[in-house]
């Protein structure tokens, strides 16, 4: 497990040698992204009204206070389910250009795909720390399809040392969950023997 340092906007170079368990903490530009514009982009064919090129996005449906001077303030900002965008993410990646996927649990083989092809990661991001992410969060610099209410806007936020971030899926293509899933269940069936040897005599 090494640690990474980024900044956007991040370009293939700055993560070719980065692996699935690695570590990485983000400064710059990080936009909450899930499953309606995701939609809007993949299926109504809308073109994000923020650039991510080069940037990240965050699987998240944050709380956000409106200031007395119309500006925002992030109150908390967990993760929310990654694997809901995962019929999307692939035609995302492939059309926005975005390089850091932040979310919470795994992906299958469509971002897998997207990682490999277009050069991004998938990282999760430890639930249950809404509060401390928001604290990272030193702006909230712009706000993109309101319509959709709080939690489906596009905050964009300025961060800095957005982390841990947790590498799931490397620009290998090479998925975290998915290999732990094979030596779990590797495991699994050498304890099953086990267990079945010491309760034989039960008929």
């Amino acid at each position: 497990m090494r640690e990474f340092h980024l900044k956007t906007p991040i370009k293939d170079e700055d993560i070719a040698d980065i692996r699935i368990g690695d570590i990485v903490y983000l400064d710059g530009i990080i936009v909450t992204c899930r499953d309606v514009a995701h939609r809007r982009v993949v299926e109504e064919k809308r073109p994000l009204p923020v650039d991510v090129k080069g940037k990240a996005i965050l699987h998240a449906g944050p709380i956000v206070r409106q200031k007395e001077d119309g500006s925002y303030e992030m109150v908390a900002v967990g993760p929310t389910t990654s694997s809901r965008m995962e019929k999307f993410e692939e035609q995302f990646v492939k059309e926005t250009g975005v390089k850091l996927i932040v979310g919470k649990g795994g992906m299958g083989p469509g971002t897998e795909r997207a990682c490999k092809n277009y050069k991004a990661l998938h990282l999760v991001y430890p639930a249950g720390n809404a509060v401390y992410a928001a604290t990272k969060v030193e702006k909230i610099i712009d706000a993109q399809w309101k319509d959709l209410g709080m939690p489906e806007t596009l905050w964009v936020n300025q961060v800095k040392d957005f982390g841990p971030l947790i590498v799931s899926i490397d620009t290998n293509g090479d998925n975290l969950f998915e290999k732990n899933k094979v030596e779990f269940n590797r495991r699994k069936e050498e304890k099953i023997k086990e267990i079945s040897k010491q309760v034989s005599f039960i008929k």
